[in-house]
């Protein structure tokens, strides 16, 4: 693998679900000091300040990705759980997942009633994940809690990055959001040796996934003129998915929100992304989501308002073991983010909000 591939294996192969987001942190604590004033919020969000005369910029990509949390151990040591952000319940049945202990990391499957045992018509409907259980090989109550187990403890899932066909796709889990915040450490790296008009914060926050609560604490720290918001963009290029609901493909470029439930981008800076893009050359691709939404639903209130929008990385699977992206798109989106921040200088900014 090269560096690239080196590095995003370790942000995604690192746990951390929302409100326990320790180990991602230090892996991300780890990249970010060599390259600006690293702090945090007292929610735990990691604040990279690269020091410049000009706005405050801010790039936020958020750290955590989803999960679950123990919340009940059975009389024969079976764990229920509750999830942490948005599991589709399929998703999990019969994943393989790691249970984060104060004693260590316990292997489990998540496993519900066999289909020999139910009925036809029971067959014919999504088991619910009230319906679940994690097994973690145990047989007593007593058994689990000797191994560790305790109500509370997070779960996350057992999955590793993997190159694939191709060399230029990648699968993983938690590239929602690792790659955003890849995308925000690159995009550092590049300004720690090269100008930049205007003072720049790189931000992992946390716990996006259970309601934006790292960033509405860390655009406080950071007061932001204007902000760019990383993100893993739905891909649509996948079968039942009609070019109308998404045509962000794999392979197409970066993706560029017109709209998402919590809001709506910025004229000005979307047509700055536009046209920064075609004069660059970098391929762009659009899409909405007026079913979810991102760390800008926060971050553009802040104060009396934030001009931002929000940049993808077009991935397949997100919220689940495995999800896909393609390199082209990561280096595209490096590159475009780069080209911006470049161009945030005082006259633009202001220029946004006139």
């Amino acid at each position: 693998m090269d560096q690239t591939e080196q590095f995003l294996q370790a942000l995604t192969e690192a746990h951390g679900v929302p409100g326990y987001e320790t180990e991602v942190r230090a892996v991300l604590r780890d990249y970010m000091t060599p390259l600006g004033q690293v702090s945090r919020d007292k929610l735990g969000s990691l604040i990279c300040r690269q020091s410049g005369d000009g706005p405050r910029v801010m790039l936020a990509g958020h750290m955590d990705e989803i999960g679950l949390i123990v919340t009940h151990i059975d009389d024969n040591g079976f764990l229920k759980f509750l999830q942490l952000g948005g599991w589709w319940d399929q998703t999990i049945l019969s994943q393989r997942v790691i249970v984060k202990t104060h004693q260590g990391d316990v292997v489990g499957v998540v496993g519900a009633k066999p289909p020999h045992l139910i009925s036809a018509e029971e067959r014919s409907k999504m088991v619910k994940k009230n319906d679940m259980y994690i097994d973690i090989g145990s047989t007593s109550r007593a058994e689990t809690e000797a191994a560790g187990v305790r109500v509370g403890d997070p779960v996350v899932p057992d999955s590793r990055f993997a190159v694939m066909a191709g060399g230029k796709t990648y699968l993983a889990k938690a590239f929602d959001n690792r790659i955003g915040c890849a995308v925000v450490i690159d995009v550092l790296r590049h300004f720690q040796n090269a100008p930049h008009p205007n003072d720049l914060y790189g931000v992992q926050t946390v716990m996006e996934e259970v309601g934006l609560r790292g960033a509405t604490t860390s655009v406080r720290a950071v007061d932001p003129d204007v902000a760019i918001i990383l993100e893993a963009d739905i891909a649509g290029d996948v079968p039942g998915i009609k070019k109308e609901q998404s045509s962000v493909r794999l392979g197409g470029g970066p993706a560029l929100s017109v709209f998402d439930a919590r809001m709506i981008p910025n004229v000005a800076l979307r047509h700055l992304v536009i046209d920064t893009a075609a004069a660059e050359g970098i391929p762009l691709q659009f899409s909405n989501m007026p079913g979810g939404s991102t760390d800008g639903g926060a971050i553009h209130l802040n104060n009396v308002g934030v001009p931002t929008v929000v940049v993808g990385v077009p991935s397949r699977h997100i919220h689940s073991h495995g999800s896909i992206i393609h390199r082209d798109d990561y280096d595209n989106a490096v590159k475009l983010v780069t080209m911006l921040v470049a161009k945030l200088d005082a006259a633009t900014v202001a220029g946004l909000t006139e």
